[in-house]
């Protein structure tokens, strides 16, 4: 590979593009003029993205060595942005194998540098399994022959993180709140701007800088202390909060899936870290990737910009983004009956007198704040129900009140298909025995428009079969009430029927 100097334009490789952190970087490598080339398992899931046209985009899975060598030809810079948090008890098998894949591939096809984000270590405590995971892949992109720079980050803030949401719920919705001793743990926090700063100045590092750095920003605090400042930012009175000592954090795990957008299998590994000191021994980074003149973003100031991006609903990514709404051989409700079992339908209709674009978007804002548009009840219970097993229940909400992608997370829903002005289709995540999928459809109709509505359920085992079965009685009252409450607003212009839900955001 031809040498580059500090200025010349790299093509970098950034691989979790899905995620918060790679959704944000890539836009932000395209203004610092580089070129971008993005890996990912469903490229469809970033079609609507706004720089989906300035890219290139690879289908690769980050453990399959053949197309991870694809990816990787003709790079300069890839950016490891890929983790297993939250998917299960073998996460840390999974990030040491698909590491030690793109550590292989990386050397063998000459790739110029390898930037990963890390965890922060800190010396003489035992590591969390998050931490620990993090300082396992980063050794091994180190040891890679690859020149490689480790940046090693403690809670990143930034609107639409797992860590800012967890925290901000938590603040916002428990002014007396009993907590474990990791309150009490100090906490060195970076506003999500920085990290993308120190993440893009990485692209032009000289070959021979080949180490970790730990990145932080200008405030040291406990997690206490960051409850604190965040509702005095918030505008919110002072929380009371009474440490208990024997809470641990497989219950704070459950506790935070409870009152947070996060479920617990997140909530847990984050949890977890919190019980470790993570604050930086150093700040050479600043040698390489100067600081800002006008200084690292502070931690109130992060807060206020994050609150402003949820009130304005301006938050370009979230950590719900990164999740997998399923396997690429799962069934598609428009399937026939014999590509793999059962399939029931529940199909209504319905004409208005409003436009299809009036219609439209009445169905594209559906969810968060504007809710379901039927017995909100059965709704609310339902996400309680989704938490108390362990599910996203509905608190994740929207990223904007007005648009939608695809592959983006709506309360329990994923954003499966949208054909814009006709059709959304809506995978269910919420915990249930099947698959299910909810479809809009928008037509016009003689000069109204007609909405169709299809519920689509393939059942798991005896029990997926009892469940559809004991919810038939609902659908009337639930999918029909939809239906004739949608056409409704579009004809009224309003977006929202009956109260919003309580404590639903469209961050």
């Amino acid at each position: 590979m031809a040498e580059t100097d500090g200025t010349t334009p790299r093509t970098c490789l950034v691989t979790g593009a899905t995620g918060y952190v790679g959704g944000r970087l890539v836009p932000e490598l395209l203004a610092a003029g580089h070129r971008v080339r993005v890996m990912t398992r469903s490229p469809e899931r970033l079609r609507d993205h706004p720089w989906a046209g300035q890219v290139e985009i690879t289908r690769a899975d980050a453990g399959d060595a053949e197309a991870v060598a694809a990816a990787c030809a003709g790079a300069d810079v890839v950016y490891y942005l890929v983790h297993a948090l939250g998917t299960g008890p073998e996460f840390e098998e999974t990030d040491r194998r698909t590491a030690r894949v793109v550590a292989r591939v990386a050397r063998e096809a000459g790739v110029g540098r390898l930037v990963y984000l890390g965890g922060l270590e800190p010396e003489g405590e035992e590591l969390s399994p998050h931490l620990r995971s993090r300082a396992e892949v980063a050794r091994i992109l180190l040891g890679s022959g690859v020149p490689t720079v480790v940046l090693r980050a403690a809670v990143v803030l930034g609107s639409g993180s797992a860590s800012f949401e967890m925290l901000r719920h938590l603040t916002e919705r428990l002014p007396v709140m009993v907590t474990p001793r990791w309150v009490h743990s100090r906490i060195q926090p970076i506003a999500i701007r920085d990290v993308l700063r120190y993440l893009v100045g990485c692209a032009t590092l000289p070959a021979e800088v080949h180490r970790s750095f730990d990145i932080g920003g200008p405030d040291v605090m406990t997690y206490l202390d960051m409850m604190q400042r965040f509702a005095a930012v918030a505008g919110l009175s002072r929380r009371r909060i009474l440490p208990v000592p024997v809470l641990s954090p497989a219950l704070s795990s459950h506790w935070v899936g409870l009152v947070t957008p996060v479920p617990a299998g997140i909530a847990r590994p984050l949890v977890e870290s919190l019980r470790n000191t993570v604050v930086c021994a150093e700040h050479d980074i600043a040698r390489h990737v100067p600081d800002p003149p006008e200084g690292l973003l502070g931690f109130d100031d992060a807060v206020r910009l994050a609150i402003q991006r949820v009130k304005d609903a301006a938050v370009a990514t979230r950590w719900s983004s990164a999740s997998v709404p399923g396997a690429p051989s799962d069934p598609l409700p428009t399937d026939p009956d014999w590509a793999g079992g059962s399939l029931y339908v529940d199909e209504r209709a319905g004409v208005s007198d409003a436009s299809p674009a009036a219609l439209w978007r009445v169905v594209e804002g559906i969810g968060g704040e504007s809710g379901w548009y039927s017995f909100p009840l059965a709704w609310e219970v339902r996400g309680w129900l989704d938490r108390a097993v362990g599910g996203v229940g509905l608190r994740r909400g929207r990223r904007s009140p007005h648009d939608l992608y695809v592959g983006e997370a709506l309360d329990f829903w994923r954003v499966e298909e949208l054909d814009e002005g006709r059709l959304l289709r809506l995978r269910a995540e919420m915990r249930v025995p099947g698959l299910a999928w909810l479809e809009f459809h928008v037509e016009p109709d003689d000069g109204r428009t007609r909405l169709r509505q299809k519920a689509t359920f393939r059942p798991h085992g005896l029990f997926g079969h009892l469940y559809w079965w004991v919810l038939v009685p609902f659908h009337g009252v639930v999918f029909g009430g939809m239906v004739r409450n949608i056409c409704r607003a579009a004809e009224e212009g309003t977006t929202v029927t009956g109260e919003p839900r309580s404590g639903a955001t469209a961050a």
